[in-house]
């Protein structure tokens, strides 16, 4: 026989088995409750008055009374009859049958002692509710603070935290941020080996501030930064620190620095800060003193209270930095700022690259083509893209991914899916002069890219669309490019004008891009008449704090010569795009009578009809 082992008691099994006893405990009080209220004896059918109960006791048809408080159990001398009578509770039976001239003698009377059952049924029935109420409130609690929602659990920290035992991400996963990655290298060095800076008398950096547009990476690097020194990484949205009740962010605030300096050295990440980091004075109509507020004068107060060895340092993310306030960005709290752009070509094929590891692909994807054709996506735009492709590819039961997934996941992910609606010969043949129109006019316009594609296949809002790619990265534009932007967009309204004589509700979104660059040639850049002049308002930030304050006046006759020389671009640019198409009239007819054929053309099929751009 095998020899039993000895269960170990440990302090959880004591706890669970006392709540086990507990338990048993509460449903013995109710059973006994119902037990003592429910039970006695059952009540006779016949019920009789007390002079009838009397008048038969002095005919000796009673066999036995029993006295229970106001209740008479009669017992006659006949087998298996029983009746029930009444008297006050006050009153005494003896003295009832003596005044009534009965020997109390001449019937058995048997008074039963309810005195202890009715003592406990009255302090059951005050103390049972209250311990019903007691566990009704235990079981909620015990239940919230399960799950993270315990009362006491709102001044805690919802930061999520990674330890160098979860997953890493290192630098070599993240591309395309690669001066980015070069500045925050210094804080990795900062956390592996803070000796070697203190050593010179250098402190560690508090604060580094990641600027850029949505889906640059601001997230990724955060981590990679953490991975690469391997230290505890807390990760909080702005969001997450702002309750109802007020005190409770700048408490979360409390709570996560405490834990974060325990684990030091390791990094804070707040991901969109400007949540809570707005500049104090703009929240609304609320006053200085809102819980939004609270929380910024916490982490102002956090990051200032750092002592030199505390090693923890703070990263915020945000695509909106001229909304943070003054007093967080300042050197000593964010002591860097670190930019994050739209990636450029070589960014991009990286970019491409890592995201294509793992992928199926088809030998004849260039890469290099792809990354001409993602002019203006972010790393999450171009990861959205890849797997957009990889599941066109599944949906058609490819093995590979072909060029043609990589183009209608790229337009997907910038337009929208393609949108099959109803439409008529009109609409079909006014789409195509429309997007022939913007093809024709860029195709032979000087400092407009080659044409990629056009097409009259629906998306989104969009009837169609032409697009074309750069051949390089700009970071700036030249007046003539400007120039011949407008130009472009507002051949499609020519074309209309031209050849269908009658305009469309379709060059709406032209009309609004074309006026927008001529505004802002006219009003930021100096490329008009007005000579070198900027009258635009500084910032979206200033101009809505200040409501007025800051920004630059503008006369009502300087207003009026600025209508005047945004009004004589866009007519120039119509006016060179009316000219280019009568010159080229028998080219844009064709290319209209292959998109009603075909719907879409590519750059070689468009450079058939046209010729090679020159």
């Amino acid at each position: 026989m095998a020899q039993g082992t000895k269960k170990k008691l440990t302090p959880n099994k004591i706890i669970e088995t006392l709540k086990s006893v507990g338990t048993y405990a509460l449903i013995g009080l109710v059973a006994l409750f119902f037990f003592v209220n429910l039970s006695g004896d059952p009540t006779p059918q016949d019920e009789i008055p007390l002079s009838q109960l009397i008048n038969e006791i002095k005919q000796e048809k009673i066999a036995k009374v029993i006295v229970d408080g106001e209740k008479l159990l009669i017992s006659y001398k006949e087998e298996d009859k029983k009746a029930v009578s009444r008297k006050e509770a006050a009153e005494s039976i003896f003295q009832i049958l003596k005044s009534s001239d009965v020997d109390p003698k001449s019937v058995t009377i048997e008074v039963k002692d309810n005195s202890l059952t009715q003592a406990l049924y009255g302090v059951l029935g005050s103390i049972l509710p209250l311990l019903l109420l007691a566990g009704l409130m235990f079981f909620v609690l015990r239940h919230a603070k399960d799950a993270g929602q315990g009362i006491f659990s709102f001044g805690q920290s919802r930061a999520k935290i990674f330890t160098k035992d979860a997953p890493q991400i290192k630098f070599a996963d993240v591309a395309g941020v690669e001066e980015a990655k070069k500045e925050l290298s210094e804080i990795v060095e900062f956390l592996k080996t803070p000796e070697k800076f203190t050593a010179l008398g250098a402190r560690t950096p508090k604060g580094v501030l990641l600027v850029g547009p949505a889906g640059t990476g601001k997230t990724l690097l955060s981590r990679a930064v953490a991975g690469e020194a391997g230290v505890p990484f807390f990760s909080i949205a702005g969001s997450e620190f702002m309750e109802m009740l007020v005190g409770v962010g700048a408490a979360r605030v409390r709570d996560m620095f405490g834990t974060a300096k325990k684990s030091a050295p390791s990094i804070i990440f707040i991901d969109e800060i400007e949540s809570i980091g707005r500049a104090r004075g703009m929240g609304g109509m609320g006053g200085g003193h809102d819980e939004r507020e609270q929380t910024l004068n916490q982490i102002l107060v956090e990051m200032d209270g750092f002592a030199p060895n505390d090693h923890v340092i703070v990263i915020g993310a945000t695509n909106r930095p001229d909304m943070l306030d003054a007093a967080l960005v300042r050197p000593g709290r964010f002591d860097r700022r670190v930019t994050l752009g739209l990636p450029d070509l070589n960014e991009r094929k990286a970019i491409i690259s890592i995201h294509m590891k793992g992928k199926p692909i088809t030998p004849d994807v260039d890469l290099e083509k792809l990354a001409r054709r993602t002019v203006g996506f972010s790393g999450a735009d171009i990861a959205n893209m890849l797997n957009e492709a990889a599941i066109l590819a599944a949906r058609e039961d490819k093995k590979a991914i072909d060029p043609k997934d990589f183009e209608e996941a790229a337009t997907k992910v910038k337009m929208g899916p393609q949108r099959k609606r109803m439409s008529t010969d009109e609409d079909r043949k006014l789409a195509a002069y429309h997007e022939a129109g913007h093809a024709v006019v860029g195709h032979f316009l000087k400092n407009v890219d080659p044409l990629h594609r056009v097409t009259i296949v629906a998306r989104a809002e969009s009837g169609g669309h032409t697009q074309f790619t750069p051949l390089q990265d700009r970071s700036n534009e030249s007046k003539s490019r400007l120039m011949d932007q407008i130009t472009m967009a507002l051949g499609a309204q020519a074309a209309e004008k031209m050849f269908l004589d009658d305009i469309s509700t379709g060059a709406a979104a032209d009309l609004s891009v074309a006026t927008r660059i001529a505004r802002a040639m006219v009003t930021e850049y100096g490329m008009s008449d007005l000579g070198p002049i900027a009258v635009g308002p500084r910032s979206i930030f200033g101009s809505w704090m200040r409501m007025g304050e800051g920004e630059d006046q503008v006369s009502e006759q300087l207003q009026s010569k600025i209508d005047l020389e945004i009004k004589k671009i866009l007519d120039l640019g119509y006016k060179k795009a009316s000219e280019i198409l009568k010159i080229h009239k028998k080219e844009l007819q064709a290319v209209t009578k292959a998109l009603l054929e075909t719907e879409t053309l590519e750059s070689e099929e468009f450079e058939k009809i046209v010729g090679k751009k020159k």
